[in-house]
């Protein structure tokens, strides 16, 4: 196994880290949450990068960054759903469309293709991984005291009732929901066959 997709393993691990701390809660459980989150977001630039840098693009890595990215958002944003900061259906339309997306890339498999991410699926990572910094960031603030200087300018930035994080938040389900048709779109052929 190459570096790139050892990386991409090792994001997997991340995962299952921060769904325990997470789950934990506090500040000191939430604050590891938000580590682990950061370099998992890290390592999912990391491991293109190096993949592309290196010349070590791979079918395995093709299927297995884009999986263990779903993973990663799934597990955020369960979490943040049982926190009241995202609602429910925005977090199974999110879900859904990675089980369609998952789903077709396992039909190109059959088929002998590989559907690899496209640039719009990374604008919607993205703003699904700001979102989730955004909500530990605070969720971290909330449940520590007091807030004065800049942890009081950041939790007002973080808030659910601040623009920013409304942005995050509706930007990441349009992107979803248009990625999601774009994949179906490219894929039409395949599931026609």
């Amino acid at each position: 196994m190459n570096l790139p997709n050892s990386i991409t393993f090792a994001r997997l691990i991340l995962t299952a880290i921060f769904v325990a701390s997470a789950s934990w809660g506090g500040t000191a459980g939430l604050s590891v949450a938000l580590f682990v989150f950061v370099l998992a977001t890290i390592s999912d630039w990391l491991d293109g990068y190096l993949a592309r840098k290196m010349n070590l693009v791979t079918s395995l890595g093709k299927l297995m960054d884009p999986l263990a990215d779903k993973i990663l958002v799934a597990s955020a944003f369960i979490f943040f759903t049982s926190k009241g900061l995202c609602p429910v259906w925005v977090t199974a339309v999110i879900i859904g469309r990675e089980f369609l997306v998952t789903g077709l890339r396992q039909i190109a498999v059959d088929k002998g293709e590989v559907i690899a991410a496209d640039k719009l699926g990374k604008w919607k990572t993205t703003f699904q991984l700001a979102f989730g910094i955004t909500c530990l960031i605070w969720l971290i603030l909330d449940s520590a005291a007091p807030h004065l200087g800049f942890p009081e300018m950041l939790m007002s930035l973080t808030s659910p009732e601040n623009s920013l994080f409304r942005v995050f938040l509706w930007g990441a389900l349009t992107l979803t929901l248009i990625s999601g048709f774009n994949y179906l779109k490219k894929s039409w052929s395949l599931l026609l066959d």
